[in-house]
């Protein structure tokens, strides 16, 4: 039988060219990419050793390309942004098409959309959202952290980011996060929030500005941040407690942060400020190794007695982790893993298949403690 085409839009982009290798690693072939630049979509177009993917012009922005790219597509993975002015505009051209869809972001307000014009399931169709790093991961693979050597959990403390380059979707949906991304309207996060006895608590944490983690290298500023992804997991995991930070190890993005919500409130130009932050980020890594980490810490008990368990993601980069969980979805939708309708990814993709696609692609490097140590020492002897 012959595999549904695969659509990638964004083709040529930092999370596009990672995820169309990852689609390849995983056997899928004869690719359609999508993008704005001919010349760059040709560059990936080569790197394709049975020579099959195709490449067309497409711009998110504009329906009638839209339309041409996802005419003929069993699927379409999304890496295009910025994904809070797109919201389900891919979605909803893939699904017009006949077309499953992956984005690698979409959230909320994709949802949203997306239910409003009616259910997908209607017509077997399946939209995958938060298919990458954050969101995505930073919701599944606490869960699978859950299940490795814990009877019961009852706080989590996480800690997330990096230094590399800025790409333009995520320096624009940063800002247009700050008024947009969540559910009905809403922020996509709420900084200094966290969860108390299970419920967000406006103010709960702190933010340090100069200051010291095990997983991160050098000096960093911790950043309180709760979001609807990590208030979700809380009540999925049945937290008590839950304390989130976004980890700024560079100090120009870190200042451009702090003065980010006023200078959009008094008017400054969003592209411009983009711009800014382009400069920040390569200013902070000028010298320096690109890196992303993710850190997890769980407590709760083991054999009825109190334990922990902690996971320590590092990888080069958060656009290729976001590329593999894209990959990764695109591909469970095809086997009809993933049953028809809208859903997130951290929902329905089994976390022990993206911990070994991660530790056997070489994605990141996964490091384990506590009782989360202990199970995988089990489970490696058994194998």
């Amino acid at each position: 039988m012959t595999e549904p085409l695969i659509g990638v839009l964004g083709a040529s982009g930092a999370v596009g060219r990672a995820a169309v290798r990852e689609l390849r690693a995983l056997g899928h072939t004869g690719l359609r990419l999508g993008g704005r630049t001919a010349s760059a979509l040709s560059a990936v177009a080569e790197e394709d050793p049975t020579g099959r993917d195709e490449t067309v012009w497409a711009d998110a922005g504009a329906p009638d390309g839209l339309r041409a790219f996802t005419e003929g597509c069993g699927i379409v993975l999304n890496c295009a942004g910025p994904t809070y002015r797109l919201r389900a505009t891919v979605a909803s051209a893939a699904l017009a098409a006949g077309a499953d869809c992956v984005d690698v972001a979409g959230d909320d307000p994709a949802a949203e959309d997306l239910l409003d014009a009616g259910d997908p399931a209607r017509d077997g169709r399946t939209v995958v959202l938060s298919a990458g790093a954050l969101p995505g991961l930073s919701g599944l693979l606490p869960r699978w952290l859950a299940g490795q050597g814990l009877d019961r959990v009852a706080a989590l403390t996480a800690h997330c980011g990096g230094l590399e380059t800025c790409s333009p979707t995520v320096a624009h949906d940063l800002m247009l996060s700050l008024t947009s991304g969540g559910a009905d309207g809403a922020a996509y996060g709420e900084a200094l929030a966290a969860v108390r006895d299970g419920r967000r608590v406006p103010r709960a944490l702190r933010t340090a500005e100069d200051t010291e983690h095990h997983a991160f290298p050098g000096r960093v500023a911790l950043q309180p941040y709760l979001s609807g992804e990590s208030e979700r997991l809380a009540t999925v995991l049945g937290l008590d407690r839950l304390d989130w930070y976004n980890v700024h190890p560079g100090p120009a993005v870190r200042a451009l942060l702090n003065v980010l919500p006023g200078r959009l409130a008094a008017g400054d130009d969003p592209a411009e400020l983009a711009d800014r932050l382009f400069l920040a980020a390569d200013l902070d890594l000028a010298g320096r190794t690109p890196y992303y980490v993710m850190d997890f810490e769980l407590s709760g008990t083991a054999s009825g007695r109190p334990a922990t368990a902690g996971l320590t993601l590092r990888a080069a980069s958060s656009y290729r982790l976001t590329a593999a969980v894209g990959a990764l979805a695109v591909d469970a939708v095809l086997r009809a893993r993933v049953p028809a309708g809208v859903h997130f990814a951290r929902d329905v993709l089994d976390p022990d298949t993206v911990v070994r696609h991660l530790r056997g692609r070489g994605v990141a490097d996964l490091r384990l403690t506590g009782a989360a140590a202990d199970a995988d020492q089990v489970e490696e002897g058994v194998l």
